[in-house]
């Protein structure tokens, strides 16, 4: 009997580069999530409903769009749309909150059916989307050596870990880095495991209520965040790892499934940029082609996380912060020196792609827009205002 394709392209390296992704997805910004719903008014219990909705959706989609596109599909939350809710919907009850999440997966659904966000990413050019994601992924590659300074002894090991694991077996570096870490953690007495607590919380279904100020006020930023801060660099990365999917269709599944699940807390599932990279690197697996099946397993993460909810929170936080901070930054190494190279190799458009970087990884954020979405903004005005006229 012959095995299923995925069965085929399941492989370690594979797996580890999935979980890793889910590892720096919940870790670096589950507790934005949180205070966003804190904000909105919801329980604890309603958190972790949140919670579960998001790990859910986010599982479902990435591990459908993956294997149905045999691309690295990752879709996350909007980490900048949590932190806008975090500081906006304080003066909004949770009905509204809910009415808020309909209203932006809506106007994410009618962005993909009518295909004005991709044909807005088609005018970008490839070595400013990759001068772009080489700006987001800069400031992981630079707090995994920082972290040396709070704990030289674990982040040591893992760097050393991550050297030997390139030199002698390059796909599985990546997991020789974590083991390390894990390790030495453990050894050092670093992993709490007192407030790891597993439960599963059931999402509560909330009807919502729309209102002209909180739809205008918190929903249009919300979508326009959403698309500018989270999208934009997910395409971005996709484009700049070689891979070209169908837009509208990924924008028009992750806006629908932004609709279904708002009733239960699922405020906005989008195409994921800095966990996606984990995924499409050669650490995930030496041929390109196979790399899909990075993303589809963490989409199986994912969906492990949405049974539990609120509770893997507790598990990731238990982990200590340099570990986290160092996997990070090594296993995304390759994937920000081939956004380097791809950004600057082609000297007509260097200025622009070094404008592009540099105001991605200044992390500036202007009128509420995060800073990947000025850069490509700065890139494009550079290139315009240098590339000479062709004559008529």
């Amino acid at each position: 009997m012959r095995q299923p394709f995925f069965l085929r392209d399941l492989s370690v390296s594979a797996s580890v580069a999935g979980f890793v992704a889910v590892l720096v997805s919940y870790a670096s910004s589950a507790v934005i999530v949180f205070q966003a719903a804190e904000a909105a008014g919801a329980s604890p219990a309603q958190i972790g409903g949140w919670l579960s909705t998001l790990g859910l959706g986010m599982g479902v989609t990435s591990l459908g769009l993956s294997l149905y596109y045999r691309v690295p599909i990752l879709t996350a939350w909007s980490t900048p749309g949590a932190a806008l809710l975090a500081t906006s919907l304080g003066d909004y009850t949770l009905a509204e909150a809910i009415g808020v999440f309909l209203f932006s997966g809506a106007l994410m659904v009618l962005c993909g059916v009518t295909g004005i966000f991709a044909r807005l990413m088609e005018r970008i050019p490839h070595a400013l989307a990759a001068a772009m994601l080489g700006g987001v992924l800069l400031r992981f590659g630079l707090e995994a050596f920082a972290s040396l300074e709070d704990n030289v002894s674990l982040v040591g090991a893992m760097c050393i870990a991550y050297l030997l694991g390139r030199r002698y077996s390059p796909r599985y570096a990546v997991l020789g880095v974590l083991l390390a870490g894990l390790a030495v953690a453990g050894l050092q007495g670093g992993i709490d495991t007192t407030r790891v607590t597993l439960a599963i919380d059931m999402p509560e279904p909330i009807a919502p209520r729309f209102t002209l100020s909180s739809l205008i006020g918190v929903g249009i930023p919300l979508f326009v965040v959403s698309m500018a801060s989270q999208n934009a660099p997910g395409v971005a990365t996709l484009r700049a790892s070689g891979y070209t999917p169908p837009l509208s269709p990924l924008i028009a599944c992750t806006g629908l499934a932004t609709l279904i699940l708002a009733p239960l807390g699922g405020f906005s599932i989008c195409l994921a940029a800095i966990t996606a990279a984990i995924c499409m690197g050669p650490e995930a697996h030496p041929d390109p082609e196979r790399r899909y099946m990075a993303a589809a397993c963490a989409g199986a993460f994912y969906l492990l996380a949405g049974v539990f909810g609120g509770s893997i929170g507790t598990l990731f936080a238990a982990l200590p912060g340099p570990l986290v901070l160092a996997i990070a930054g090594l296993a995304l190494l390759t994937t920000i020196g081939g956004s380097l190279h791809n950004a600057l190799h082609d000297a007509t458009q260097r200025d622009a792609a070094l404008v592009t970087f540099l105001i991605t990884a200044s992390g500036v954020t202007l009128l509420g827009v995060g800073a990947a979405f000025w850069g490509l903004v700065g890139g494009m005005l550079t290139r315009a205002l240098l590339t000479p006229a062709r004559p008529s």
